[in-house]
């Protein structure tokens, strides 16, 4: 095409006018599908590009997969809450979840989980919080038509910072350096009940049944979800490590439920889903995925991994204890140190706790006398394989595990957070706080020691 020598210009086709281009721009970001595709595509590509820039450790990658499960986990219950209260909607259509839309959601958690966890590892956690905070200021008034503000919005998004973004960072640094380990596998078993149990519930709804047949099944679900959670607490107390693959035990843990199934928490989330059935079918698929998964895969990754690590001490394990259908009685495979139970010989009440076991003969349990103990003790004393120790009623707890699984998931019950405590407030109340007995009565007079 030529255009004439001294033709006006406008012979040459219309002039791009810069208001008409930004009117278009707006137009753009305004399109639903557009807005939506950014809020996934941007976080998955800074993810992306922070995993290639470097050769990241096990560690940072667990760190990454935490953290972003984290703030999807408390992001969806924020956001659903956010609808409720009015801080804001959104108006999607397709992969919507409780009147929130997927590919958002997901983008969001990627945003505030994976990528500070890979980008901004040694950064200070108060320049990131604020970093991505503000970020997330600026960029939500601009999700329009999506996503539609409220006037109280700020109040959300305040909620949301402090209950999934600053709690998902700390959880990644925890992870990436090797820190706070009881607070890390109690966020891991948080994460656990979330993603597993909080969120299929509501998303099928299952939760809409008469109070009796929910007081019933509830009741039911204890005894499966004690064994997972006695699990989690053995890899952090005798494995000095947490169920995430790239977080593991430090050493093979054979104690605790591991002395009577080998996958514990595979069976408790697998039996967990069957009477979750009993409410929607979908949980008979679940079942059958947790299943194949735990049957599977996890099983030949897991067995490949134990098997190079621990040799002859994994398959003597292996050997003694089945995968999905525990034992009655505990397993005590050779090489496992024994636990101890120190227990008073003059105090009536510690004798009779001490008779009491000896009678039910407990598998890998010693009973001593408190008073041959060199260190004074006040309670009951238990001493686990791995040199932990507890005492009271915890100690008690802890030894029943050693009889059989009806009084190791007595034993577990009794462990869980709070229940130790208002446990030993109520011994004591009766008579079985702490006392001074007098030390090897009758062969060191005048000596006194620590027996309860």
């Amino acid at each position: 095409m030529t255009v004439a020598v001294g033709a006006p210009a406008a012979a040459a086709g219309p002039v791009p006018d810069p208001a008409g281009l930004s009117a278009a721009l707006a137009g753009m970001t305004a399109d639903p599908a557009l807005v939506r595709g950014l809020a996934l595509l941007v976080p998955v590509a800074a993810v992306l590009a922070a995993a290639a820039a470097r050769r990241h450790p096990e560690r940072d990658i667990a760190a990454a997969i935490l953290a972003t499960a984290w703030n999807l986990t408390v992001l969806a219950a924020v956001n659903v809450l956010a609808i409720g209260a009015g801080w804001w909607r959104f108006t999607a259509e397709g992969a919507v979840w409780h009147g929130v839309p997927a590919d958002l959601l997901l983008g969001w958690a990627l945003l505030w989980g994976a990528l500070p966890a890979l980008a901004a590892r040694r950064a200070p956690p108060p320049l990131v919080v604020a970093a991505l905070a503000w970020f997330d200021l600026a960029v939500m008034p601009l999700g329009r038509p999506v996503v539609v503000l409220g006037d109280g919005w700020l109040t959300g998004e305040a909620l949301a910072v402090a209950a999934a973004l600053v709690p998902g960072l700390l959880l990644s640094r925890w992870t990436s350096a090797g820190r706070r380990l009881r607070a890390r596998v109690a966020m891991q078993a948080l994460l656990a009940g979330g993603l597993g149990l909080a969120l299929p519930i509501a998303a099928t709804q299952a939760w809409r049944q008469p109070s009796w047949a929910l007081g019933l099944l509830v009741q039911a679900l204890a005894v499966p979800l004690l064994l997972g959670l006695a699990a989690v607490r053995e890899f952090a107390e005798e494995g000095r490590g947490t169920p995430l693959p790239y977080d593991p035990p430090e050493r093979l843990v054979r104690t605790g439920p591991y002395a009577y199934v080998r996958n514990p928490m595979q069976v408790s989330m697998t039996a967990a889903y069957l009477l979750l059935a009993t409410l929607d079918r979908v949980f008979l698929a679940a079942a059958a995925v947790a299943l194949a998964y735990g049957a599977g895969l996890a099983a030949w990754h897991e067995g490949e991994r134990l098997g190079e690590r621990y040799g002859a001490a994994w398959e003597e394990y292996r050997r003694a204890v089945r995968p999905w259908v525990p034992r009655l009685r505990p397993a005590v495979p050779e090489g496992v140190p024994g636990a101890t139970l120190h227990v008073s010989r003059v105090c009536g009440q510690c004798a009779g706790v001490g008779a009491w076991f000896a009678r039910r003969r407990p598998a890998g349990l010693r009973i001593l006398a408190a008073e041959d103990h060199p260190a004074g003790l006040r309670r009951i004393t238990y001493t686990g394989p791995g040199g932990g120790t507890a005492q009271g009623v915890a100690a008690v707890a802890r030894a029943l595990v050693h009889v059989h699984l009806g009084w190791a998931l007595l034993g577990w019950a009794l462990l869980l957070p709070g229940v130790t405590w208002f446990a030993q407030l109520c011994a004591d109340a009766f008579g079985g706080g702490p006392r001074t007995e007098a030390r090897f009565a009758g062969r060191v007079p005048g000596r006194v020691g620590q027996t309860r």
